[in-house]
């Protein structure tokens, strides 16, 4: 029996390990959405609207590899296009799905609802085409190689990618042809034993060198190869923002958070006193280069990207980071006479049980809730900055959106990533600011019998803002209080732990009781409004 358009597109998300699609339906999209849930492989994960199902789909990629998402024309996917934004700049893997208005309608220019009023309907396309790395509009015709076309992008660049269906064509039979030859690319051997060459020849004579993985050995799988070169040269390691727990932070090789002049001032003078660093991945931008105080040489750094090798001033291209790093696994010569000084861990102040709960606290006291394994997604804001310089434990990770950086984007893609490891602990930290944005998201933990440990940072108002402006009163950064506690209630969260910390004994009492939660467990944790991270406190002084 032939296959539909859509049951070609279904059947190879199917093929490629994606179980879940998230989307919010629409009468364009109806066709679609009726494939989906028809689909005894599949679930259809309904959100609250199309941004929260843009950011789930982005946390379900981070832990999945790649996930997919399902929006109406227009004002769905338009909805959605924030998010996906976010996924492009940050290499996640989503597949976004657009129903579109019927053929017919299209080319005859008909006005109807969800467009502009001007018988236009490739304007949408046209605005999602920046933020993706192919797109295409699938036909009967077309079917077969548009979508093998638009898988082998996504594959290659770790990106999303746009895929329209118009109404009339959801179920019709797609015609035979001949999919695309999509041969993966490989090095050039001649250019690859070049730069293997330079690479080994300086780090083995530099005086003192250290490898900086980035958040690239996360998207394109490469944590395992990656740890294997470490081991093999012997050298220490640091992370960067945005790369940090990409490696083990137990890894005894590991030095702790490299953030220029806002943190650790012995992992500052000890890299940038190296005379080779070895960036494995790294984006070398704001937040990464601790606000541009971070003094790099470039003529000192190597960066193995996922297509090319960047030694000091040259620039390589058509190399694949996975053929540079298993060959550096094999050939580099093991070095025992770099150290490096290890950060020093936050340690707990001591205070009265009845003391309020300040920042230096607060995140002393994540670093002994953490478990291995556990998935830890973190806003955007003075929460992120706190937790940086924490050691996590083996196996755990730690995400958040910090090149793209929408505060909000926690809440849903902990949903996502909940979804994608039922199994693990997902532990979200956010403040209440970035929380009132989505937190109507929450509501979906319970509907698919999820059971994150939520903590919600209520320290009246934006205090990333704050910290971020000379003046620390203005009042856009105050905002309405909530009783943020009790919202699992409303939000039809039954049985779920629902407590209020307002100091230190009462968070070390909750902590004790949520750490081996059977159930969601929901935290609002009450700060002084001014109490921020050493972090923040260096990044407002900088100002």
């Amino acid at each position: 029996m032939p296959e539909t358009v859509i049951q070609y597109l279904l059947n190879r998300l199917k093929q490629l390990g994606i179980r879940d699609i998230f989307g919010v339906p629409g009468d364009y999209a109806f066709p679609i959405n009726n494939a989906i849930c028809d689909d005894n492989e599949l679930r259809w994960i309904g959100c609250c609207n199309e941004l929260n199902a843009s950011y789930a789909a982005d946390g379900y990629a981070r832990i999945n590899g790649m996930s997919a998402l399902s929006t109406t024309f227009g004002v769905g996917e338009l909805s959605a296009l924030s998010g996906i934004a976010g996924s492009y700049g940050e290499h996640n893997l989503v597949f976004h799905i657009v129903g579109m208005p019927d053929m017919p309608v299209q080319e005859r220019h008909a006005i109807v609802h969800h467009t502009l009023g001007n018988g236009e309907f490739d304007p949408f396309m046209t605005m999602a085409t920046p933020v993706v790395c192919a797109k295409t509009m699938l036909t009967p015709e077309n079917c077969i190689h548009e979508v093998e076309r638009v898988i082998a992008a996504a594959l290659e660049y770790r990106r999303p990618v746009y895929i329209a269906i118009p109404h009339n064509y959801v179920h019709e039979n797609i015609s035979p042809s001949p999919a695309p030859v999509n041969a993966p690319v490989k090095s050039d051997p001649e250019v690859l034993e070049e730069v293997i060459s330079t690479i080994i020849n300086k780090l083995s004579n530099a005086k003192k060198a250290c490898i900086m993985p980035g958040i690239f050995v996360d998207r394109f799988g490469l944590k395992d190869l990656t740890t294997a070169v470490v081991n093999a040269s012997g050298l220490p390691y640091v992370t960067m923002a945005m790369d940090k727990s990409v490696l083990d932070e137990t890894n005894p090789s590991y030095l702790g958070l490299y953030i220029g002049q806002l943190a650790n001032p012995e992992i500052r003078e000890f890299v940038e006193s190296c005379d080779c660093i070895l960036a494995i991945g790294t984006i070398l931008f704001d937040v990464n280069m601790g606000l541009f105080t971070a003094k790099l040489d470039k003529s000192r750094i190597i960066n193995i990207t996922p297509s090319d090798v960047h030694i000091g001033y040259a620039d390589y291209t058509n190399l694949k980071m996975f053929d540079v790093l298993e060959e550096l696994a094999k050939r580099l010569h093991k070095r025992t006479d770099v150290k490096g000084l290890v950060a020093k861990s936050p340690t707990s102040p001591e205070v009265g049980a009845g003391n309020p709960i300040t920042a230096d606290y607060l995140y002393a006291s994540y670093a002994k809730f953490f478990k291995p394994d556990d998935i830890i997604l973190v806003d955007s804001g003075t929460s992120f900055y706190g937790l940086l310089p924490i050691f996590l434990p083996e196996g755990a990770r730690f995400h958040n959106q910090t090149l793209w950086g929408a505060i909000g984007w926690a809440t849903p893609a902990s949903f996502g990533a909940a979804l994608a490891a039922p199994d693990r602990r997902v532990i979200l930290i956010t403040g209440e600011g970035a929380h009132q944005m989505t937190a109507q998201e929450v509501t979906q933990f319970h509907r698919y019998g999820l059971k994150p440990i939520i903590f919600v940072l209520n320290n009246q108002g934006y205090l990333i803002e704050r910290m971020l402006s000379k003046k620390l009163d203005y009042h856009y950064n105050d905002l309405v209080q909530w009783q943020y506690h009790k919202l699992p209630e409303v939000l039809g969260c039954n049985g779920w732990i629902m407590r209020k910390a307002i100091t230190c004994g009462d968070l070390d009492k909750i902590m004790t009781e949520v750490n081996n939660t059977k159930t969601g467990a929901y935290v609002e944790i009450v700060s002084p409004e001014l109490s921020a991270p050493p972090i923040m406190e260096a990044i407002h002084n900088n100002l």
